[in-house]
C-alpha cells in the first residue's frame, strides 16, 4: 500500500506503454508514465562512489517490512531489502532474485526460480526459506500488520491471520532455489504482487514482528543496510552495503532526517534552498515561485504518476451510509476550480479511480459525478439521504504535507452548496491512519494512493474489496486499505474473475466493469491525478531519478 501516504515533478519524454502476456516470466504491465528527460536528472558523468546524500521525510509508520507501508516507509524498506522483482518508474518489471516466474496453466500455483549465492549483511543466506520466513512473518495474526492483505490469496492465509496455523500452508520450498506458492484465489498477476516490500525476505535473527531490535534496525539484503538503530522522530541513517549481490549502490550514506509532521514539506522546501537537502517537495503555494527557480537550473523534476489523490467517505457509521449522500458530496465539489486556483494548474481533476496512467485500462469519465460540480443535483441527493443544512461532517486530514490549502477549500464548498457543517481535523499522519482504521471512524478524511504495482487492479482490490478490509475480530479494527469498510458482492466476483483471467485484454473489461460498479455507488470520492512535483539536487549528483514508489532511486545515485 502505498496509501499515502503523505505525498509522494520540466522536461518530459514519451509516454512508454506496456503491455506484456501476464501468465509468463515477464509478468504484465500497462502503465504508461511521462519522466524527465536524463539530463535533467544530473545524468552524463561516469558513476562515481562516495558521497553522502539527504533528504527529509516525515516520521514512518514502519521500515521492518512485515508493515512498511507509506511513501516514508517503503523509501527505506526497499533500500533495505531487495525482493523477487523490482519495478522502474515507467512499468517495466525487473528481474531481481527472481531469475524465472513461472505459472502453471490456470494460475493457481507460482514457481520462482532464486539467484544462488546472496546473503544478507548478517551472512545468512537469502534462500527460498528467508521468502517463507518473511512472508510467514507478515501474514501472522501477532503481527497484526497494515499490509498483510496483499498475501490474502495465498493458500493458508487465513488461518494465519486468524491464529489457527503458524505456518503458511501454500508456501514450499522444494529446494534453496525454488519458492512454490499455491493460491486459493487464482491470480495471473501475483508475481506482480511480489513487488511490494511486504514480500521481501528476511533473516532468522528477525523473529517475530514483536522484535524492537529488529523493527528499528531490520537487516535485510538490499542495496543499503542500517548506521544504526532508527532514532524515532530524528533520523534514519543508510550506509552502503559493500556486499550487495546485484549492482551495488554508489553512494557511501543517506542521510534521513525526520521532519516535524505538522510543517513536513515547507521544511523539507526551506532544507533544499539551505542546501541541507538533495530531494524535497514544496507547499502548495509555493509551486509557482519553486518552478521558476528551479528549471532553469535542472533541478525540477515533474511527472503524472500511477496514483490520484480521493477523498475517503466512511459507509459503515455517520453520515455518509447510502451512495445518495456520498454522491452529494462528490457533486458538491468543484474540482476544476481548485486544481486551477489551489494547484495553480499542476494537477488535473480526476474523473475515475484508475488513473490515466493505465491508459488500456482508464475510463475517461467513470465517475460521472467527477466531471463537473452540479449543485442542484447535490442539495437533491443530499435531501433524499438526509444530509440535511447544519449536519457536522468529519473532515480528517495529515498535517505537514500541503493538504491545508485544498483540504479548506473543500470544506468551504460543501458548506457552500450543501450547508454541511465541516469539521476540520489536521492531525500527524499516522494518528490519521489510527483514526481512519478504528471502529469509531466516521465522515470523510483526505487520502491518496500511488500503485503497489503495476496492474490497475491495484486500484480496486486493495480499496474497495471486502477482504482488504481485514478487520481485526477482537478490536474491530481495521487491519487493511479499505478503510471505508465498503463491501459489495459484485464488485468482489468482478475482480476475482480479472485477477484470474489470462487475456489482458479481458482481464482489463472486468476491472473497467469492477470500476463503474463502485463508482455508481460512489464508494470513493477521486478528486484529482497525481503530478509529482520535486527539487533535485543535480548540480551534485548523477542519474538522480526516480522509482516507482515516486521516491529518489538511492541505488542509481552517483556524485559528479
Amino acid at each position: 500500500m502505498r496509501l499515502t501516504k503523505a505525498m509522494r515533478w520540466a522536461a518530459v519524454a514519451a509516454t512508454a506503454a506496456l503491455a506484456v502476456t501476464a501468465c509468463s516470466n515477464s509478468g504484465s504491465s500497462d502503465f504508461g508514465s511521462k519522466s524527465p528527460s536524463q539530463s535533467s536528472q544530473g545524468a552524463g558523468g561516469p558513476a562515481k562512489d562516495g558521497g553522502t546524500f539527504k533528504l527529509g521525510i516525515s516520521e514512518p509508520t514502519a521500515i521492518d517490512p512485515y508493515n512498511a507501508q507509506e511513501s516514508e516507509g517503503i523509501l527505506v524498506t526497499h533500500n533495505l531489502f531487495t525482493g523477487l522483482i523490482d519495478v522502474k518508474a515507467d512499468g517495466t518489471v525487473v528481474p531481481k532474485l527472481a531469475l524465472s516466474r513461472t505459472p502453471n496453466s490456470d494460475c493457481s500455483e507460482w514457481t520462482f526460480k532464486l539467484k544462488t549465492g546472496t546473503t544478507f549483511t548478517n551472512g545468512e543466506p537469502v534462500d527460498a526459506e528467508a521468502f517463507i520466513r518473511g512472508w510467514t512473518r507478515t501474514a501472522s495474526k501477532a503481527s497484526a500488520s497494515d499490509v498483510a492483505y496483499h498475501m490474502a490469496e495465498i493458500d493458508g492465509f487465513d488461518d494465519l491471520q486468524s491464529g489457527k496455523a503458524t505456518t503458511f500452508k501454500g508456501l514450499s520450498a522444494p529446494s534453496a532455489d525454488t519458492l512454490v506458492v499455491k493460491l486459493a484465489q487464482k491470480d495471473c498477476e501475483f508475481d506482480l504482487r511480489t513487488f511490494h516490500t511486504a514480500f521481501s525476505p528476511v533473516p532468522k535473527v528477525a523473529g517475530a514482528a514483536d522484535n524492537k531490535t529488529y523493527n528499528d534496525m531490520p537487516i535485510g539484503n538490499g542495496p543499503f543496510k542500517m548506521d544504526g538503530p532508527w532514532q524515532h522522530n530524528t533520523k534514519i541513517t543508510l550506509v552502503r552495503n559493500a556486499d550487495y549481490g546485484l549492482d551495488k549502490a554508489h553512494l557511501d550514506k543517506v542521510e534521513i532526517s525526520i521532519l516535524n509532521a505538522d510543517n513536513g514539506v515547507t521544511l523539507e522546501y526551506q532544507g533544499y534552498q539551505a542546501g541541507q537537502f538533495d530531494w524535497a517537495r514544496m507547499p502548495v503555494p509555493q509551486y509557482s515561485a519553486a518552478k521558476a527557480m528551479y528549471e532553469p537550473k535542472g533541478q525540477w523534476l515533474q511527472w503524472d504518476s500511477n496514483g490520484m489523490n480521493y477523498i475517503l467517505p466512511m459507509t459503515k457509521k455517520g453520515p455518509l451510509t447510502s451512495k445518495e449522500a456520498r454522491l452529494a458530496i462528490s457533486y458538491a465539489i468543484d474540482r476544476k476550480a481548485i486544481t486551477a486556483g489551489v494547484f495553480k494548474g499542476f494537477f488535473t481533476a480526476a474523473d475515475s479511480l484508475v488513473p490515466p496512467a493505465f491508459p488500456s485500462a482508464y475510463q475517461k469519465g467513470v465517475c460521472a459525478s467527477c466531471v463537473a460540480q452540479d449543485k442542484a443535483k447535490a442539495k437533491e441527493l443530499a435531501d433524499k439521504a438526509g444530509l440535511k443544512p447544519g449536519t457536522e461532517l468529519y473532515f480528517g486530514y495529515n498535517t505537514g504535507a500541503g493538504h491545508e490549502e485544498w483540504v479548506q477549500a473543500v470544506a468551504g464548498q460543501l458548506k457552500d452548496v450543501l450547508g454541511l457543517k465541516v469539521k476540520l481535523d489536521g492531525i500527524p499522519f499516522k494518528e490519521l491512519l489510527d483514526k481512519e482504521t478504528s471502529p469509531d471512524s466516521t465522515g470523510i478524511y483526505r487520502a491518496a494512493w500511488g500503485a503497489d504495482y503495476p496492474t490497475p487492479g491495484n486500484f480496486l482490490t486493495p480499496l474497495l474489496s471486502t477482504s482488504s478490509i481485514n478487520e481485526n475480530p477482537d478490536s474491530h479494527v481495521v487491519q487493511g486499505d479499505n478503510r471505508g469498510r465498503w463491501s459489495n458482492p459484485e464488485f468482489d466476483k468482478l475482480t476475482s474473475q480479472a485477477a484470474s483471467t489470462q487475456d489482458q485484454g479481458e482481464r482489463y473489461k472486468l476491472y473497467q466493469q469492477a470500476e463503474k460498479v463502485a463508482m455508481d455507488d460512489q464508494a470513493l470520492i477521486p478528486l484529482w491525478n497525481r503530478t509529482q512535483l520535486r527539487l533535485a539536487n543535480t548540480s551534485k549528483w548523477n542519474n538522480l531519478t526516480y522509482d516507482f514508489n515516486e521516491n529518489p532511486t538511492l541505488s542509481a545515485v552517483s556524485a559528479k
